[in-house]
């Protein structure tokens, strides 16, 4: 019988990186019984509660050893001789001696983890964006000094080290050969899929209390990140007003990073009664925004593959989204499209949904149908089937 880690970093604040984490780990605990014994190694408490739902899954506490970490940044971003750093860090560094203490077959990494090519074990590594080198290359979240010196000798060992990658489309597939060289059948691509809490039907108790909403509204949920292009969204809103006074728009994501410019915008173009701001929205209640929602409205300038598209699938809530990475083949023709930099675009595509009530229904039930080609059962079936091949 092979032995199967999970190895799980990253904490609910990560947003879409987290979702893939719980994702990978509902398909690493569907793994074969017969076949597989499943370890998952967590660095925060918060993966205690989720690891109750599997019966047979093993969990491991892995501490975090601040100096190892210190010290193994520091080592790659002086770009030292990793082999040599994966063979003293099981002398020493207390992550690395609790992962190689499990004796796994395979250790697989969702989260586009350095930990993989840091410790001396055999690696299935997610990479899960090189917005750095493509799409994001304009955005300092994305391609700033700080993130180039993490993030190309990152990737550039996940490469070098890892026995297999994964990517979460085939155009990333494409990226990660053209930049880093990697021998494309070592790489597999495994799509994201809607998040489990999108599948629950019961709304929450307190939801009317706890979020007022008016009859009809577009949605957006986002962080307050530069790429994720609020602000033409609410130019567009302010395009709109005069013709459909009541138009709106809700938008859930904490009030960091660009907040104070979006709101700042707001304030100077006259919307500020025309813009819901939900701030942070737990899962529980997520479901229930797209099921009211006349329409999810994604705007981003880059993804590559973005959680809330896939989401509105779930519940056949229609959508607009931007023309960026892989988006709009995930979604099909279940969603009109726009350029992010076009406000008169993304105030077009407002107006119809806001006004068609055919095309939304037409959107709806495209959306249903799209949800069914792809979600965690066949998710399940494809990481098997990597996994097989590895060990």
């Amino acid at each position: 019988m092979k032995k199967i880690g999970l190895f799980l970093e990253s904490e609910p604040h990560f947003g879409g990186t987290f979702q893939y984490n719980q994702t990978m780990l509902d398909a690493v605990a569907a793994l074969p019984r017969d076949k597989y014994s499943v370890v998952v190694g967590y660095t925060s408490e918060k993966w205690v509660d989720y690891l109750k739902q599997y019966d047979g899954v093993k969990g491991v506490p892995i501490p975090r050893g601040f100096w190892g970490r210190a010290i193994g940044l520091a080592w790659l971003l002086l770009r030292l001789p990793m082999g040599i750093w994966r063979k003293l860090t099981p002398l020493f560094h207390p992550m690395a001696k609790a992962v190689l203490r499990e004796n796994c077959d395979l250790w697989i990494y969702p989260s586009q983890d350095v930990k993989s090519f840091q410790f001396p074990v055999p690696a299935l590594v997610s990479i899960l964006d090189l917005v750095h080198r493509y799409d994001g290359k304009e955005f300092p979240e994305a391609a700033s000094a700080w993130e180039l010196m993490n993030r190309e000798p990152g990737y550039t060992n996940i490469c070098r080290w890892a026995k297999g990658v994964l990517t979460v489309s085939e155009m990333d597939k494409e990226q990660v050969v053209e930049s880093y060289g990697r021998n494309p059948n070592t790489i597999y691509s495994l799509p994201m899929v809607p998040p489990r809490y999108m599948y629950n039907t019961e709304v929450p108790r307190d939801f009317d209390a706890k979020y007022p909403l008016p009859p009809k509204y577009l949605f957006y949920p986002a962080q307050f990140w530069e790429h994720k292009n609020h602000k033409n969204l609410v130019r567009a809103i302010a395009s709109l007003k005069a013709e459909f006074p009541d138009l709106t728009l809700a938008l859930a994501g904490t009030k960091k990073n660009a907040w104070e410019s979006v709101n700042a915008l707001m304030h100077e173009l006259g919307v500020v009664d025309n813009v819901i701001i939900l701030g942070y929205v737990p899962d529980e209640y997520m479901p229930e925004f797209y099921r009211r929602a006349r329409a999810l409205i994604y705007a981003t300038y880059f993804g590559p593959c973005n959680l809330p598209p896939l989401e509105a699938l779930v519940v056949g809530a229609p959508m607009a989204i931007s023309e960026v990475s892989c988006m709009p083949d995930r979604v099909g023709d279940a969603t009109l499209t726009f350029d992010a930099d076009s406000v008169e675009q993304i105030a077009e595509c407002m107006r119809r949904l806001w006004t068609d009530d055919a095309l939304c229904r037409e959107l709806s039930q495209k959306a249903l149908a799209r949800a069914e080609m792809w979600d965690q059962r066949h998710f399940n079936e494809k990481l098997r089937q990597v996994v097989e091949g590895l060990v």
